[in-house]
């Protein structure tokens, strides 16, 4: 089937769900309860027509048409004279007798009355693509399922023998749920709207039904946004790979890379985890630098500092990151999990990857993803697929867990060890009246590494890390005992702290 075969929606993520567009000369539903978008989808998919030289054809039985020009006018868009609104609407609604003649009162006619009238509409017209809003009204006047079957075969039948695309809205607003329409239509699209007990309202949608055309199954985010609709398709990594080079990538400092076994592989995931106020956004930034200064760009997608505060403290210990961003190497976003789907932070971070030509991704902290999540097995969904993507790409992932508690047991939210590639744990410990932190690598799937516990210190030089630790046992518990004869400690000097 060629591209010529489909009528394309104006939604690129939803021409991608649906595999290229809607199918020509068919008749499509497109049902979800009020607030979900489907009048935005419409109407888009009319302009879209519009752009592509078609008559469109826009059949209304719950709006007036300068409601329908008033939410065009939100998006920004102007419905030209390719686009003819046809009206049904309550006799109340009439103003004069001019109005007579372009209106049909759905409370007074009957049902076969009416669909003659918007046949009528349709002969006048001759357009391309119709959209029929909403199937609600129809339904209540056939008053009963068979005969609001027959009327909408009827027009289906209509439809066909006239070459025309046919949209179909339904509002779910009926008593009861009647798939009639599901049986008739040759495909399907289902909008949903999800109430978190924080943040703002949740829309997915799904294609239900598609007749002889493989489609991209399963929920996909999306948002209503000034402009129209945003949909993202539901990540599948099997569909994205490239070849890349598998070389260790330097953190840039000489003893971490002698700790990590030569480095971090590219195209492979790391997961820095530890209490919080250890390090854990120092170490990510610290390979981030490191790919800037080799050439690279790097991405940072942060959850749980604002950018200002952020910028601030890393300017202390070296790191000017807004310098970084300024030169377009390091690409900020702050993200607000209460206003973001998890689909759309995906997203995100894959245009970074493939629009922008970032090959280091931070994700500062897998806490705030969390957050966007309802459920924790959806979540680690999401992250794999999201990892496999970015392995497949070639870049190279960081991301932060904070755990709770400060020493002794540490608890995680949730368990993503297991999807990492490399996984490096960060502690505090206490030695000699002080407390310390310490560094180690306890997995790394691409190769050997250092089984050593290392101290590191952060001062304004950044990020140092000392020998390791061989006269201390029990340092990841956080208060070790002293086995050894002598054990030299890092030397904390008062200048070296970050003010």
């Amino acid at each position: 089937m060629t591209s010529r075969d489909f009528a394309r929606t104006g939604v690129p993520g939803l021409d991608n769900v649906l595999a290229g567009g809607l199918t020509r000369r068919h008749v499509f539903l497109v049902e979800g309860a009020p607030g979900t978008g489907k009048t935005t989808t419409a109407l888009r998919f009319l302009l879209e027509g519009a752009e592509q030289g078609e008559t469109c054809l826009y059949i209304t039985l719950s709006e007036t048409e300068e409601e329908l020009r008033d939410s065009a006018a939100s998006h920004g868009w102007t419905l030209g004279p390719e686009i003819s609104v046809f009206e049904v609407v309550p006799a109340e609604s009439l103003l004069d007798a001019d109005q007579q003649q372009s209106l049909l009162y759905s409370s007074d006619l009957e049902l076969g009355e009416a669909t003659r009238q918007i046949f009528a509409a349709f002969e006048r017209v001759r357009p391309q693509r119709v959209v029929i809003d909403s199937l609600s009204e129809i339904r209540l006047l056939a008053q009963g399922s068979l005969r609001y079957r027959r009327q909408i075969l009827a027009m289906k039948h209509y439809f066909a023998r006239q070459d025309a695309t046919v949209m179909m809205l339904d509002d779910l607003t009926a008593e009861m749920r009647d798939r009639t329409v599901h049986s008739v239509v040759h495909g399907v699209v289902k909008l949903e709207e999800l109430a978190p007990d924080y943040g703002a309202e949740r829309r997915r949608l799904r294609v239900t039904k598609y007749r002889g055309q493989r489609y991209r199954g399963g929920f996909h985010d999306f948002a209503i946004k000034t402009g129209g609709i945003e949909v993202f398709p539901r990540l599948v990594a099997l569909e994205h790979r490239t070849g890349y080079d598998r070389s260790p990538q330097s953190s840039g400092l000489e003893a971490f890379d002698r700790l990590l076994g030569g480095g971090i592989d590219r195209g492979s995931s790391t997961l820095v985890l530890g209490p919080a106020g250890t390090g854990k956004s120092l170490v990510a930034l610290q390979f981030a630098c490191a790919a800037i200064a080799r050439g690279e760009k790097a991405a940072l997608f942060c959850f749980d500092e604002e950018l200002g505060l952020l910028e601030a403290r890393f300017l202390k210990m070296g790191m000017d990151i807004a310098a970084l961003r300024r030169s377009g190497a390091l690409l900020v976003e702050q993200v607000d999990a209460a206003e973001m789907s998890p689909g759309e932070f995906a997203q995100r971070v894959r245009d970074s990857v493939t629009h922008d030509g970032v090959h280091t991704v931070i994700i500062d902290s897998m806490n705030g993803y969390k957050a966007a999540m309802p459920q924790e097995n959806a979540l680690v969904l999401h992250i794999h697929e999201l990892l496999q993507f970015l392995n497949r790409q070639g870049t190279s992932t960081y991301l932060t867990v904070a755990q709770h508690g400060l020493v002794g047991d540490m608890q995680s939210p949730f368990d993503v060890t297991y999807i990492a590639d490399t996984v490096i744990l960060l502690r505090y410990f206490e030695a000699l009246g002080k407390v310390r932190r310490a560094v180690s690598v306890i997995k790394k799937r691409t190769g050997p590494h250092e089984d050593t516990i290392r101290e590191f210190r952060i001062s304004q030089a950044g990020l140092e890390l000392g020998d390791p630790l061989h006269g201390f046992q029990g340092v990841l518990r956080g208060v070790p005992d002293f086995v050894g004869s002598s054990e030299p400690l890092m030397e904390v000097r008062k200048d070296d702290l970050p003010r």
